[in-house]
């Protein structure tokens, strides 16, 4: 156990994806974000030359990570059904209120005051009255007219837009797939290549998430040598469709991302605050990961601190709920990434001080921990009937894992313990400590690597590699490290949790334990 290595302090309890790009494109720049708080690595199958750049920038992490000696978490992005205009003669257009504009199928056109999209169903897809937002939402079009082989729409707002941005339908009934043909590609390349976690992008039901899992797990079935256990699905919620279906896809799935880009086009921009909180609500009570995503420091792209906006947007998320923030082009392409993580963890770290010391996450009574907050804002307007069916739907799914979680986090802070340290096979024991919000941090063993690599997007949790051995005899022998780093001293404190049964989640011990 000498390979067991302690944070040289304190991290922040919420957990940060950083995504992967020319800003950080080398085994020395991912190694500083590391060391500055990144735990999870996000791999945006959009952009560079497919697997193979994405293959590249995977090696150059779990080579940093090895070098390190600590587990990161890797987030492939499928890019989805995106939607881009053309090519635009000149490279940009004005968009007029007074000059209709007209969309026709093909690849380009040269007619004047006219676009082509690299979506093929759009004519078809598109009724009188539909909207159509241009360059993230900066432009309003709203469809006139219809032929057969075009459409023609007002400018209700009006802009420049540019060659090849995106384009976003709210409220259309899309007729094509979510999983497309380079999603399936890349999909089947993350199995082999051992990626963590797999974000499926612009997600409309559960039937999206158990469709991307039978890929998973058929290539898995078909190829021998390839890692059994298939990525974890991050259902993106970008779509209205998606937040009505808000319930079945964070059942299907197993994390969500509050993906506010393309999201806050699909909705009126006022609701996006309060839709967040609903959907970190929703899995928090079915213990699921959930990261909020974009723009949370996008004025770092070119400065080296954020807007107070900003740094109120990171920690609103935090105290909604969520287990990781995320930064997108600010690491990607910008020219402060290191300072972004600095102060995305720094924040963190600030509110996570002040939450703790509030106890908002704390609950009163007997089922304490097991209880959705009844003040909460999912709880508005809500009878005590559908309140107490909801919390059943906590306990219900896994009662004994979830009562061990609750009551090692009751002693821990009764005996002001300095760590909980728990041993699991599969996560899903951290995962119900980390849901509890506890003001005690939580060391989460395991002997399996991937494991370990998606304790990394669980709040609050410090993943540490162990024996293959008894659990119990593990977190011993992580205790003694612990005493020689000096990260446990005579006298601390510690809830232990393992199991003596043979299956995957049967914890059935907790002890306290002195160091002596």
């Amino acid at each position: 156990m000498s390979d067991i290595i302690f944070p040289s302090q304190r991290p922040s309890r919420t957990k940060i994806v950083a995504t992967v790009g020319p800003a950080c494109d080398s085994e020395s720049a991912l190694t500083q974000l590391m060391l500055c708080g990144v735990t999870v690595f996000r791999l945006n199958m959009a952009h560079g030359s497919g697997t193979e750049d994405a293959q590249r920038r995977l090696d150059l992490i779990r080579s940093a990570a090895e070098k390190l000696g600590r587990p990161i978490g890797v987030l492939a992005d499928l890019a989805g059904p995106k939607m881009r205009l053309g090519e635009i003669d000149g490279g940009a257009y004005n968009c007029d209120p007074k000059r209709p504009i007209r969309f026709v199928r093909g690849e380009r056109t040269d007619a004047p005051h006219t676009f082509t999209t690299t979506y093929e169903p759009l004519i078809d897809d598109l009724n009188i009255n539909d909207n159509v937002m241009l360059a993230d939402g900066t432009v309003t079009l709203r469809v006139v007219d219809k032929s057969p082989d075009a459409v023609t729409c007002a400018v209700v707002q009006g802009g420049v837009v540019r060659s090849r941005q995106g384009v976003n339908l709210p409220g259309v009934n899309l007729s094509i797939k979510t999983l497309q043909p380079h999603d399936i590609v890349h999909a089947k390349w993350a199995v082999g290549a051992g990626i963590d976690f797999l974000g499926l992008s612009f997600v409309r039901s559960a039937e999206d998430i158990h469709e991307l899992r039978e890929i998973l797990a058929d290539t898995v079935h078909r190829n021998t040598g390839l890692f059994g256990d298939i990525p974890h699905i991050i259902a993106k919620i970008e779509k209205q469709e998606a937040v009505e279906n808000i319930e079945e896809i964070t059942d299907a799935a197993n994390g969500v991302m509050v993906a506010r880009g393309d999201l806050g086009v699909e909705l009126d921009i006022a609701r996006i605050a309060t839709v967040q909180k609903m959907i970190i609500d929703t899995c928090r009570r079915k213990l699921k990961p959930v990261i909020v995503a974009t723009q949370m420091l996008e004025s770092m792209h070119s400065h080296t601190i954020p807007t107070r906006a900003e740094a109120t947007d990171v920690a609103n998320a935090i105290i909604d709920g969520a287990d990781a923030t995320m930064l997108s082009g600010e690491t990607a392409v910008g020219a402060y990434a290191v300072e972004a993580v600095r102060m995305m963890n720094r924040i963190a770290e600030e509110t996570e001080k002040f939450i703790l010391r509030k106890g908002w996450y704390k609950q009163d009574g007997v089922n304490r921990g097991l209880k959705i907050r009844e003040t909460g804002w999912s709880n508005k307007n809500k009878t005590e009937n559908e309140i107490e069916d909801e919390n059943k739907i906590i306990v219900g799914k896994l009662p004994v894992t979830y009562a061990i979680c609750s009551a090692a986090v009751g002693l821990a802070e009764a005996i002001n313990a300095k760590r909980i340290l728990i041993a699991s096979r599969s996560g899903v024991s951290v995962m119900g400590l980390s849901n509890l919000r506890s003001s005690v941090q939580i060391i989460g063993t395991s002997h399996n690597p991937r494991i370990l690599n998606r304790m990394n997007l669980y709040w609050g949790v410090i993943p540490v590699l162990n024996a293959p051995n008894d659990p119990r005899e593990s977190l011993k022998e992580i205790v003694e490290v612990g005493k020689k780093t000096g990260r446990f001293e005579r006298g601390d404190r510690l809830v232990l949790v393992s199991t003596m049964g043979p299956t995957s989640e049967n914890h059935n011990i907790i002890y306290a334990h002195v160091v002596d």
